[in-house]
């Protein structure tokens, strides 16, 4: 069969036969589709191509036609490669949408088939892009083509949509919840895995953070269910330890509070770093979701529990806003962590740990200095100042409530116990059941066949064996967790929680749980700093909405603490004019005076002390004595005679210290005998006595 738009010059080249389905499950579903398509060969056989000149190009089968898909498709790569460099004759494909979904792909290729002439053949009729009228119906295919999937994709979107606002809209529900025979959501009917739910939630209500909850699964050796959907294990129960991951699912799964949800994520259209188109989903936030159901289903807990559990996950993020206290509990020797705001900038204050070891914590406020926009910080003071203060105001507020605390301790240790041991026990039914199937599946298989017997019986032994390990685990469990059974284990818990102060200042009593206590009774605490005089104003924000206040002294400045009072200065004054510096201690620590360091004084202490107050030494100067700058004014020589005389003991002269001037004593007849060495000698030099 001849078309007048083929000629010679497109039979000499090859004619490539373009498959393509959009899904996996279209190829396998779908066959008619794919017939269809490979059919193409032989219309391109009878348009004039030979067998060996048509390649079927098949291996995009299952890929989609989207604009995000181009890269995995390599044998559209082929393709548009070789038809740009003239090597095609013909294309053949179904139909537009078989070729691409994106008007650019589409487009692109169209151009190329202009430049180099050749022909696209669809179920419809031969094209030649490079006639305008051919080209222009082309375009149109592939722009209706793409309307076609848009339209597609608004019905289904919108069908979705409907069905979900009337809540019934089915999708894989989280472990816990599950259909019944109706469709309706209702709660597991396996008794375990509600238990283990509920279990989850009663102990992040207590601890507060995820990563406490997994803690606690693991020293109580639990498990957690989690359901197999699709494949061989379709439905059936996996039990595994829980992460992390898991917590935070489950946590942030609205499911368990009884709302139904539609549209918690959206695909995000992206371009990566190598130009990739990429669609990646995204969380949307809660404000935004299409569809919110409230009272759906039976949940396990309320609509607050779990705006609460938000809130509080908010909070424990260490990588967020700094302004925003934190919620957890940490083991930290600081116990208003995450409870305090700084007066000045409404920040909240954070904890630093100096000294050796840490062991020195410190509330600071930097926030303003490390954004540039003050040159020191707001306030800085040690912990142990402000944390005594809130303990004592904490105690006296739980005073009036001991027995009633007392006795909701002792309830909720109870429940605790009566919920783990439950969970043990049914652990413990689950696996009875599971040997008692394996005995049942040994006893009814023929005993003749030996392959299939002893594999059965492996199985039933492997079973027991499993029965027994759970059995020695839980009763070493028991006895490792201080339970609540008797009166005398009551009465002990009783006497501790009506005694709280002693129960608080208890070596075994952790820093995480005192801080716990303290966030149930405290909002917030708001620190002013007064430099004059230096003290903390705390004011306290209770749960309740009650408020209260306590000023804080604060120690003085080292300066300060190393200051002599004025007493000691002005006795020191008074002792310099008659005593030496080591008298003057000696008098000091004889009337009962320690120095700033609490140590006694000593002879550099009052050096220092007459320093730093300007005050002189003691001159103990005898009437009859003169000094130096006397004696040379008395016999008009200079000074470094009189130093040469007291050097070489020609006259008498003592002093008190290496500090203190000299006081010469001068005879008549020493005065004398100096007088007539000063006039004969040559070498001593005259000063003018003017």
């Amino acid at each position: 069969m001849n078309h007048p738009k083929i000629t010679e010059q497109h039979h000499h080249r090859f004619a490539y036969v373009y498959l393509r389905q959009s899904t996996p499950g279209q190829v396998l579903h779908h066959q008619e589709s794919t017939e269809r398509q490979y059919a193409l060969r032989a219309k391109a056989q009878e348009l004039g191509w030979s067998e060996a000149s048509i390649r079927t190009l098949d291996r995009d089968l299952g890929k989609s036609g989207a604009p995000m898909a181009m890269a995995r498709r390599e044998d559209f790569k082929t393709l548009v490669a070789d038809v740009s460099m003239g090597q095609v004759g013909a294309v053949f494909a179904l139909e537009a949408s078989r070729l691409s979904r994106s008007d650019l792909d589409w487009h692109r290729l169209l151009e190329l088939c202009a430049l180099t002439k050749t022909l696209v053949i669809d179920e419809d009729g031969c094209y030649d892009p490079s006639d305008f009228n051919d080209g222009l119906l082309l375009g149109l295919k592939g722009t209706m083509a793409q309307a076609e999937l848009h339209f597609l994709r608004t019905r289904l979107q919108g069908g979705k949509l409907n069905k979900a606002k009337k809540g019934e809209l089915r999708f894989p529900l989280p472990v816990g919840l599950c259909f019944d025979d109706a469709g309706s959501t209702i709660q597991d009917p396996d008794e375990e895995v509600r238990g283990a739910v509920a279990f989850l939630f009663r102990l992040f209500r207590e601890t507060g953070t995820a990563y406490a909850v997994v803690q606690g699964f693991a020293e109580r050796g639990l498990l957690f269910p989690k359901r197999a959907y699709g494949g061989a294990w379709n439905g059936k129960l996996i039990w595994g330890r829980l992460t992390h991951s898991r917590v935070l699912g489950i946590l942030k799964n609205p499911s368990y509070a009884g709302m139904y949800v539609f549209g918690r994520y959206q695909y995000r259209v992206q371009i990566s770093a190598q130009g990739d188109v990429r669609k990646q989903m995204q969380a949307v936030a809660m404000p935004d979701w299409r569809v919110r159901l409230p009272d759906h289903h039976a949940g396990y807990i309320t609509e607050e529990e779990f705006f609460a559990n938000q809130e509080r996950l908010q909070k424990n993020c260490t990588h967020g806003e700094e302004s925003v206290l934190s919620g957890p509990a940490r083991e930290g020797l600081a116990l208003l962590q995450g409870l305090l705001l700084c007066g000045s900038c409404g920040r909240a204050l954070t904890v630093r740990y100096t000294g050796n070891g840490g062991i020195y914590p410190v509330y600071l406020c930097n926030r303003l200095r490390r954004e540039g926009l003050a040159t020191k910080d707001c306030m800085s003071f040690r912990c142990d100042l402000v944390d005594p203060v809130i303990t004592e105001e904490a105690l006296q507020a739980l005073q009036p409530a001991e027995l009633e605390l007392a006795l909701g301790a002792l309830r909720e240790l109870e429940t605790r116990d009566q919920a783990m041991m439950r969970q043990w026990q049914m652990r413990l039914e689950r696996a009875e059941y599971e040997a008692a199937l394996a005995e049942r599946r040994y006893e009814e298989v023929d005993p003749s066949n030996r392959l299939v017997a002893s594999t059965l019986e492996r199985r039933w032994n492997d079973a027991l064996l499993h029965v027994q390990d759970l059995k020695r685990q839980a009763a070493e469990l028991q006895q490792q967790k201080g339970r609540v059974v008797t009166p005398e284990q009551k009465e002990k818990v009783l006497a501790l929680a009506r005694d709280l102060p002693r129960l608080w200042h208890a070596p075994t009593t952790q820093a995480k749980d005192r801080k716990r206590m303290l966030r149930l009774l405290i909002k917030d605490i708001t620190v002013e700093k007064s430099m004059t005089p230096r003290q903390l104003l705390v004011h306290i924000r209770w749960q309740g909405g009650a408020c209260s206040e306590r000023v804080v002294p604060l120690p003085p400045k080292v300066a300060d603490r190393l200051r002599y009072p004025d007493a000691i200065v002005e006795r020191v004054r008074e002792l310099a004019q008659s005593l030496p510096d080591a008298e003057i201690a000696d008098q000091l620590n004889r009337g009962g005076h320690t120095s700033a360091t609490s140590k006694p004084y000593s002879k550099s202490i009052v050096r220092w002390i007459r320093w730093r107050h300007q005050i002189p030494p003691a001159t103990l100067k005898n009437p009859e004595e003169l000094s130096v700058q006397q004696i040379a004014q008395k016999f008009g020589i200079t000074t470094g005679v009189v130093y040469y005389w007291i050097k070489h003991r020609i006259v008498t002269a003592r002093r008190l210290n290496d500090r203190t001037p000299y006081w010469i004593t001068l005879k008549p007849a020493d005065e004398q005998k100096l007088r007539e060495w000063v006039r004969s000698s040559t070498r001593i030099p005259k000063v003018s006595q003017t």
